[in-house]
């Protein structure tokens, strides 16, 4: 009886931690409490539903170093940033990318946009390829420090990283900035209760 003692203790240590740390499931969609990029363990700071009016366009999860709770702090974070964005409906993958362009160009200033261009462009043009993105289809922005910004399609690396760090964040900004794409999905995003 008393070996068992040890071994009931030790599994209750390993336990332990992982009870308060819950998978998240949005509108079907689940995403991990944390997750690892490139040797980097990085924790869920949000997720959340984009809609275009009534209707449910894709979800979106946030993963940083450490939670962070302002637009500044995200952007401002040292370190690995992931986003993932899964679709829940069919959406023209060109058009996808025309409004990503838009959201970029309405939260920042012209000067600073001007300097993005060639990187909008080629993002653009990345999503114009896929024709298509169908219910269920994930893709992912991550920022690699060292690397940059890497964008994968369905698993799959699209192009060479984008080198500038201004560009991931102003990838951030469709969903955080001063005119998001959704309000409601920038609350989720930066984990503040609906």
């Amino acid at each position: 009886m008393n070996f068992l003692r040890p071994c009931l203790l030790a599994t209750a240590l390993l336990l332990a931690p992982a009870a308060g740390w819950t998978q998240v499931t949005v509108a079907g969609v689940k995403y991990e409490p944390t997750t690892e990029l490139r040797g980097n363990k990085l924790q869920l700071n949000g997720a959340g539903v984009r809609y275009k009016a009534i209707f449910k366009v894709y979800t979106a999860g946030l993963y940083l170093s450490k939670k962070s709770g302002s637009t500044e702090e995200v952007l401002a974070a040292p370190g690995a940033k992931h986003m993932q964005i899964t679709m829940l409906r069919e959406i023209d993958s060109a058009e996808l990318g025309k409004l990503f362009s838009r959201g970029i160009e309405d939260n920042m200033d012209k000067t600073a946009f001007s300097k993005l261009v060639p990187g909008v462009l080629r993002m653009s043009q990345i999503f114009s390829e896929h024709k298509k993105l169908s219910s269920g289809d994930t893709f992912t922005l991550d920022w690699i420090p060292g690397t940059g910004t890497v964008i994968l399609v369905k698993g799959v690396q699209q192009g060479e990283p984008f080198k500038e760090p201004e560009f991931y964040n102003a990838l951030l900004r469709i969903w955080l900035g001063p005119n998001p794409a959704d309000w409601k999905l920038k609350d989720a995003l930066l984990g503040r209760p609906a």
